[in-house]
């Protein structure tokens, strides 16, 4: 009979994964660097194959590794909602509404939203989630929160879509570039120029360079990244110019990084999922109207600026 693999190995392994090393990792769990060990090594032993290759010290997760942490990390987000209700009950607060959504709305959307809602609701608390597909659309059909934010069409199953936002992808450019005297940019505008892309299995990577393909415009593709904020970044250093999400663009528009309209339609896309069985929460309506009127600011200043 094999033998079972405890709670408190996984817990170990989660936080040698989480640190990057075994000394961080015994800290976080109050335990010493020879125990941790002695335990990761167990847990090794149990399962019959490698986590980690170790190379002058230093652990390096193998791909299976990988795999299982990316599983464990499902679990503990279902046990850490858990925990969170419970504390949250014995304090008597008012309620809360617990929300998963794209990274990037996260920092472009909600925090408006947020705050608009919050001004209203004193006492409520917001727990918000950022995931990437495909967990982000197992979590909402798992019914595990209250509101997703999504950038797709498909609706995750057991849940509804209502439209937040249809807008274009946009422009950025660094401050002082010759284009800015442009009020919109065509392709042929990027010919030949730095560009700083989107990854290149990403759905709106993937229209860009269709786009490009047929009007045969070259860019010079200089980075590659999945994240549109390290975009902005980056392009407001002066490593290219890019094309990425309005909401990210704009809020990230300042006197280093400006906004141009690009004069073909690649249209951008955000929805509000909700759960079909989930208990209704009553909070959650005014968190909506508060969402629409922020989707609804960022878009007008998108436009005068």
């Amino acid at each position: 009979m094999a033998e079972p693999i405890s709670h408190r190995l996984i817990d170990v392994f989660r936080a040698v994964m989480s640190t990057g090393n075994i000394t961080e990792a015994a800290r976080l769990m109050h335990s010493s660097q020879p125990t941790l060990s002695r335990e990761l090594a167990r847990l090794e032993h149990v399962l019959g194959y490698a986590l980690f290759s170790r190379t002058k010290g230093r652990l390096q997760p193998t791909a299976r590794a990988l795999t299982l942490f990316a599983e464990v990390q499902r679990s503990y987000q279902g046990l850490d909602q858990v925990i969170s209700t419970a504390r949250q009950l014995g304090r008597g607060e008012q309620g809360q509404i617990s929300i998963l959504s794209l990274p990037a709305l996260t920092h472009a959307l909600l925090p408006l939203a947020s705050a608009r809602f919050l001004k209203d609701a004193p006492g409520v608390q917001l727990s918000i989630t950022p995931q990437e597909p495909p967990l982000l659309e197992a979590w909402l059909s798992a019914q595990r929160f209250d509101l997703g934010l999504i950038e797709q069409h498909e609706v995750p199953s057991g849940t509804s879509l209502q439209p937040l936002i249809l807008a274009d992808e946009v422009c950025v450019l660094p401050a002082g570039h010759p284009l800015l005297a442009k009020p919109v940019l065509t392709p042929a505008d990027f010919l030949e120029l730095p560009f700083v892309s989107l990854s290149g299995h990403d759905p709106y990577r993937l229209l860009l360079d269709q786009v490009f393909a047929e009007q045969g415009i070259k860019r010079l593709m200089t980075v590659e990244t999945h994240s549109a904020v390290a975009i902005c970044a980056m392009v407001r250093e002066g490593i290219g110019l890019s094309i990425i999400n309005p909401l990210t663009a704009s809020a990230f528009a300042s006197d280093g990084l400006h906004v141009r309209r690009f004069s073909v339609s690649i249209p951008y896309r955000v929805g509000m999922v909700l759960p079909n069985h989930r208990p209704a929460n009553d909070l959650l309506p005014d968190f909506v109207n508060a969402l629409q009127q922020s989707a609804s600011d960022v878009l007008h200043r998108l436009v005068s600026e």
